[in-house]
């Protein structure tokens, strides 16, 4: 289910050449903080996956909400 949930992330991420140096950005909307810039694309993309696996263990960890990602929600329970 995670794995299915940070695909389901990356493919709503949005990515751009910036023109004042011609390197790359990326965000994803709704995940308030996860953006990556680096010099290529795919440098660009493993950077904003690694953002964001942080961002979500981050937000878990303070059993903070996450976004709904393709009708995946993950909700930290607490087991006795």
């Amino acid at each position: 289910m995670l794995q299915a949930y940070i695909r389901g992330a990356l493919g709503r991420a949005h990515y751009e050449i910036l023109e004042d140096d011609g390197s790359f950005y990326g965000e994803i909307p709704d995940f308030e903080g996860v953006y990556a810039n680096a010099e290529s694309l795919e440098k660009c993309r493993e950077e904003l996956e690694e953002v964001l696996e942080e961002w979500v263990l981050f937000r878990v960890s303070r059993n903070l909400p996450l976004p709904t990602v393709d009708g995946i929600e993950l909700q930290v329970r607490k087991v006795s």
